[in-house]
């Protein structure tokens, strides 16, 4: 992976590029210290990402927006998407009215399926936000975005159970609704296959805000219609982290696909546990996030992967008081990374810290498609 960052108008481009055959991208944006309003903040960073594309020769695939304010902001930005696209309230915590992640791939055949899913003629799916989802409680609509998301994946020949890679769930007020998000994603993976005698699927449930005040949940996914099973590595970590079926929840550690050229891994939410799913150093901001980096690094190097091969870091904080301390850590430990720290509670109280990422790497499978 190479490293790049620019200053682009008063934006902070921090780039990972992985160079190889068709190659892509990882982005994130952010305007630290920028007293401008939102729309000019926001103007900016759309500004910057188009930049980043020309000078890449390559196309955003999937853009998520972390806002400081979704519901006054959301508006601000550009009525027609040109790829999948996530608004969510996660305020960065670095002054930055916006932070915004991009993916970049070198392909220009991306085509709107409605409801907030785009696909390319390989048959990858990317789901932005679904706005066609009737607002109900949490346990509702995670049922209704994950059975539309099916349906879609159907109509390819695809399967949840099968080709489904990624999920996100963007949760208001977490500690009280994250409970109905669990219950609802249970209910479609058991009758989906997908349980703890096959697999689950990787995902982050954390504190995030649709613009919409009423909507309680936000949902995005990545999926492969093409891949089939040989081609995937479920990541466990078992000598520090538990299966999450133990304590209720249905979701992988980690994920590893493999492709002709390279290999993706996708690294869940983690925070500071143990393999017997407690909480390790409850209340302590430090030892938390260094037990959490921890746990990414052994779900990492069971894909055979390093830190070396992350492309970018999205880091989950409860308190906005330990910012500065968290932000320490990351800068001294991974100061080319692309990543953004922003406010969000995770989903069990006591835990102060989560993180998840994504990470490419160099290999070499004549037998399957490159990417």
């Amino acid at each position: 992976m190479k490293y790049y960052e620019y200053d682009l108008n008063g934006v902070r481009a921090r780039l990972a590029h992985f160079d190889v055959n068709r190659g892509e991208a990882h982005a994130i944006l952010t305007c630290p210290g920028n007293r401008q309003d939102a729309a000019r903040t926001l103007a900016a960073l759309d500004e910057a990402a188009e930049k980043i594309a020309g000078l890449l020769d390559m196309q955003p695939v999937f853009m998520r927006y972390l806002l400081s304010d979704a519901t006054n902001q959301a508006h601000l930005l550009k009525q027609q998407p040109i790829c999948a696209r996530s608004i969510i309230q996660q305020s960065p915590l670095d002054g930055s009215k916006a932070a915004l992640l991009v993916i970049y791939n070198r392909q220009s055949d991306f085509t709107d399926c409605g409801l907030g899913m785009w696909m390319d003629s390989r048959g990858r799916i990317w789901a932005g936000d679904n706005d066609s989802i009737i607002p109900a409680d949490s346990r509702t609509m995670t049922i209704d975005y994950l059975d539309t998301l099916a349906a879609r994946l159907e109509k390819s020949g695809a399967s949840l159970e099968g080709h489904c890679i990624r999920t996100w769930f963007f949760v208001r007020d977490v500690d009280n609704n994250y409970a109905g998000v669990v219950s609802g994603r249970n209910e479609v993976f058991d009758r989906s296959g997908l349980t703890a005698d096959s697999h689950f699927i990787s995902s982050t449930g954390i504190a995030g805000q649709a613009p919409d005040p009423t909507r309680i949940v936000a949902f995005n996914a990545f999926a492969d219609t093409r891949i089939d099973a040989s081609q995937i590595k479920f990541l466990y970590g078992k000598t520090h982290l538990n299966p999450t079926y133990e304590y209720g929840v249905a979701f992988e550690r980690g994920t590893a696909v493999d492709y002709a050229d390279r290999r993706h891994v996708y690294i869940s939410g983690t925070a500071s546990i143990d393999n017997k799913g407690n909480i390790v150093a409850e209340g302590d901001i430090v030892a938390q996030t260094t037990r959490m980096l921890e746990n990414i690094e052994v779900l990492l190097s069971e894909a055979s992967c390093g830190w070396s091969d992350v492309a970018h870091m999205i880091v989950y904080l409860r308190d906005i008081a330990d910012y500065s301390t968290v932000a320490g850590i990351i800068v001294s430990r991974f100061p080319d990374i692309p990543t953004v720290i922003v406010l969000a509670p995770v989903c069990r109280p006591g835990w102060l810290i989560e993180t998840e990422c994504m990470a490419v790497k160099q290999v070499s499978n004549p037998s399957y498609e490159s990417f």
